[in-house]
């Protein structure tokens, strides 16, 4: 068992990039060693090396180097495929900034190249690890809703601004699926277990959007906007639970979350799955020798991580490398979210229900 750190190359240099950065050099740099970064243009890999003390490099020397044991990728999802295999084939263990890739085959042939050379591939938007979703999670272990039967969840985004702002979120793959739906699909998974079967209807009303902001280079510019932005779904669990799913990118500004979990003692409502912390609230069940309705508690949040903590997935990573053990962020629930959220966008297309073939394990809790 290595328990020496675990050298990290970064791929990317974006501006998710920054708070992967301080995050691995500083709280999470007892189990990481970033060494390395690099960048399509590798001036902006120089910029970041020089923030954060690392060597700036082309990508094939980053995947060449003796001193990075683990990839992490943080570049728009079309590049995730290529990236992945390359770094898999140099044997490097990956995690990559969900999703796997925008492609549900190749996605499917890297778990199964990964699982051939022995090597670990993660992926996942690391926000269920976050302090908000502990706290669901340990809530429902614990039975404190005693058996669940049911869930909604309804979100929203505001497209508008979003696809004047990122560029990439204009691209194939960059959907509201892939890109927002994905938090609210690995939490669910996390929580209850696999998805046996999901049913959809796919939005798409602005197949193009005018940039609204002032300081863009393509301020009042028409933009092609091709991918779906609308999605209402209904979800069945292998467990047998079932739920709503809705998310809206065609809303308000400020993102709003409604996520809810039904059980036979009182109803969880938790916080937006994007954030890693927010309040978690329980109503319990009404009293029934005094017919008084149950009254609403606050549950007391689990300790880590209540601020933004990207970078912890690396970190479990890390730590199940050196322990041999499974990681919490498994290529394989990767894989299982992405089918799911990929069968809703065929199935909304089509107008059918679909059947998950995968699945996967919940991700142990934190303490285990």
């Amino acid at each position: 068992m290595n328990k020496g750190k675990i050298r990290v190359g970064v791929i990317g240099a974006g501006a998710i990039s920054d708070i992967y950065l301080t995050n691995m050099t500083g709280m999470f740099s007892d189990r990481l060693q970033v060494t390395r970064i690099a960048a399509r243009r590798l001036e902006n890999a120089r910029k970041k090396a020089e923030q954060y003390g690392l060597t700036a490099c082309t990508t094939e020397e980053l995947l060449a180097a003796p001193d990075v044991d683990l990839a992490v990728i943080l570049t728009p999802v079309g590049t995730h495929g290529t990236l992945i295999r390359q770094a898999l084939e140099a044997g490097k263990h990956v995690y990559t900034e969900k999703t796997l890739t925008d492609d549900l085959e190749e996605a499917a042939a890297l778990v199964k190249l990964a699982r051939e050379k022995g090597l670990y591939l993660a992926s996942a938007p690391d926000t269920f690890l976050g302090s908000a979703l502990q706290t669901a999670r340990k809530a429902v272990d614990e039975g404190l809703l005693g058996e669940i039967h049911s869930f909604a969840v309804s979100a929203n985004r505001n497209n508008d601004v979003l696809l004047s702002l990122f560029s990439f979120l204009r691209q194939p793959g960059a959907g509201i699926l892939y890109d927002y739906a994905v938090y609210y699909m690995t939490a669910l998974v996390s929580l209850l277990g696999p998805v046996a079967r999901v049913g959809s209807i796919i939005g798409h009303p602005y197949p193009s959007h005018v940039n609204i902001l002032p300081q863009s280079p393509d301020y009042g510019k028409t933009m092609d906007t091709p991918n779906e932005s609308q999605i209402s779904a209904v979800i069945q669990l292998r467990s047998g639970v079932t739920g709503t799913f809705h998310i809206d990118a065609d809303c308000n500004m400020q993102d709003q979350a409604y996520f809810a979990l039904y059980g036979t003692r009182g109803i969880l409502y938790l916080s937006d799955a994007n954030q890693f912390g927010g309040s978690v609230r329980y109503l319990p069940d009404m009293n029934l020798e005094t017919r008084e309705p149950g009254e609403m508690k606050e549950l007391e949040p689990f300790p880590r991580y209540q601020k933004n903590a990207r970078g912890v997935g690396p970190w479990d990573l890390a730590g199940a490398i050196r322990e041999g053990r499974p990681c919490r962020a498994s290529g394989e629930m990767a894989y299982h979210v992405m089918e799911a959220l990929t069968a809703m966008l065929l199935g909304g297309e089509e107008g059918a229900f679909r059947d998950i073939q995968s699945t996967c394990d919940r991700p142990a809790p934190w303490g285990e």
